[in-house]
């Protein structure tokens, strides 16, 4: 029998729906859903979505929380033929009008308890053909929703699912990211790029069906629903978690399930690290752990061998324009300390200056990336296209961008500076963010930190850090002073550390500096 090479994000979901019907492929809300069932699921929506007159191309919005009707409405998308736009769920109604406008949203798949929101973010929304929702509707709700319908409706009374003839090439999904300035914008990847990723990532991570991989994050964020791609992929089991907010009961789950991969943010690590500090953790069967959002500061990571015994710990650098740039072997964590190692599988890396010069070794350039993986461009937004995507070495290429800040060693080996944005120049001198936040993470009572640059009449920018402390620290803005004036340069010193009880978080977990920043530029 001939393989057929997977050309689209569905089709591996499809092969192992017919062939494994039985195995489990989500848990979620504490039941467990198999591969036959979620794609009979998937192809009714799917038809009901042709019903409602979504066709090749159109876009579909999922606004769910984290669930099995979200993985449900994510596939079905895609096997009608259009591309997908998933929402997260903490959206709130103008954001997420406007993401419905910008894309042109054919079709809303969300659920009723997040009516408060989608309901008047769908208003007046001329290109919006269908909203079906799951659960159920009351009061005041039900009566302002004429225009939905429940989706067991919609799907019940769908005709049979129609093929689509899509290509490789056509677009999969529009992923929105905030980005440092402005509305959001839609990150276009197509089928190609995504499949092409979806292997790079499984052969770097040795993962394969045996895996049980945990999803905490949201399935709106890049790095979530690739959880969920990887798993759909692989024939493997996905654990669903809404959020990592009630740790304790994310810990039960993953012991009774047996987890492999944990996949985590920063944020996630620091609450897993104080838990198991007030009460020992160890979770034997997970065999890998991987990191985004931001880097993974190199003190945690003995405490996450405690935790972990049996794994491999990843650290990795990413963009939502290309999902993954690079990853560092596991072997070579205590070898290359802070370093995000090399490129992905497939993929090419190189520095530049901010002129297009080339780089020596040791030196500070902007990371361009080369790979199938890199985004076909932002949704409406030819400008901020033009500014990401460069000409590259071979004529008709466009190659990434990234405006980020990198050494690379003699040995090609990663290490990430500095966001452009987030580079700080006081006194005349450049400062990187990340390197002072390190010497504030090796504190030991230091649970979050977050370094910024806020605006200064003498010295142009001054360094401004927000740390929050553990319990019982015995820590004061004095002491991290001086113990940051042991560890830097004197004009990376924090002019001020200001001790906060947390530090404020994005959608996705990461700490979010632009609040940090707007709150400070406040009180000048």
């Amino acid at each position: 029998m001939v393989h057929k090479p997977d050309r689209l994000l569905h089709d591996a979901f499809l092969r192992h729906a017919a062939r494994i019907p039985d195995k489990t492929a989500l848990v979620a809300d504490g039941r467990r859903y198999s591969y036959g069932e979620t794609a009979a699921a998937a192809r009714r929506l799917a038809a009901a979505l042709q019903a409602a007159g979504v066709v090749r191309g159109d876009r579909v919005a999922v606004y769910m929380e984290n669930s099995w009707w979200s993985a449900v409405g994510i596939y079905a998308a895609w096997l009608a033929g259009a591309v997908l736009v998933v929402v997260n769920p903490q959206t709130k109604a103008d954001k997420l009008a406007f993401i419905l406008r910008d894309s042109g949203a054919a079709a809303l798949l969300t659920e009723a308890g997040l009516a408060p929101c989608w309901l008047p973010a769908s208003a007046d929304q001329a290109s919006l053909r269908l909203i079906a929702y799951h659960g159920r509707l009351a009061g005041e709700d039900a009566a302002a929703a004429r225009a939905a319908q429940p989706l067991a409706d919609v799907m019940a009374a769908a005709p049979p699912l129609r093929p689509v003839a899509v290509i490789p090439l056509d677009l999969a999904a529009l992923i929105y990211t905030s980005g440092s300035t402005g509305s959001p914008k839609g990150v276009m990847q197509t089928h190609q790029a995504m499949v092409f990723t979806l292997g790079s990532l499984i052969e770097y991570l040795r993962l394969d069906g045996d895996d049980r991989i945990l999803c905490a994050l949201p399935l709106a964020f890049d790095y979530g629903l690739y959880q969920l791609l990887m798993a759909m992929s692989l024939g493997a089991t996905l654990v669903l978690e809404r959020s990592f907010a009630y740790a304790g009961q994310v810990f039960g789950r993953m012991a009774a399930q047996e987890i492999t991969v944990f996949p985590g943010v920063p944020t996630m690590f620091a609450m897993l690290i104080g838990a198991h500090r007030r009460s020992r953790l160890r979770f034997e069967h997970v065999r890998r752990v991987t990191n985004t959002a931001a880097a993974l500061p190199t003190d945690y990571l003995p405490a996450l061998r405690e935790i972990f015994p049996n794994a491999l710990i990843y650290r990795m650098y990413g963009l939502t324009e290309c999902k993954r740039v690079s990853y560092l072997e596991p072997e070579l964590i205590d070898l290359k300390p802070g370093s995000v190692g090399k490129a992905i599988p497939g993929t090419e890396v190189f520095l530049l200056s901010p002129d297009g010069g080339p780089v020596p070794p040791g030196e500070l350039g902007i990371l361009h990336v080369r790979g199938p993986h890199v985004m076909a461009g932002y949704w409406n937004q030819p400008e901020l296209t033009a500014r990401m995507l460069k000409p590259g070495p071979v004529p008709g290429e466009r190659v990434l961008c990234t405006h980020d800040w990198f050494r690379m060693d003699e040995e090609g080996f990663l290490y990430f500076v500095g966001r452009s944005d987030d580079i700080i120049k006081t006194r005349g001198e450049k400062v990187s963010p990340a390197e002072v936040e390190n010497v504030l993470y090796g504190v030991p009572g230091v649970r979050e930190a977050a370094v910024v640059g806020v605006p200064d009449p003498l010295l142009g920018e001054a360094v401004v850090a927000y740390v929050a402390l553990e319990p019982d620290s015995g820590l004061d803005a004095a002491a991290l002073k001086r113990i940051c004036a042991a560890k830097l340069e004197n004009f990376m010193v924090p002019k001020r550390i200001v001790i906060v009880p947390e530090l404020p978080k994005t959608d996705t977990g990461k700490i979010s500096k632009k609040q940090l920043v707007s709150a400070d530029t406040a009180h000048i």
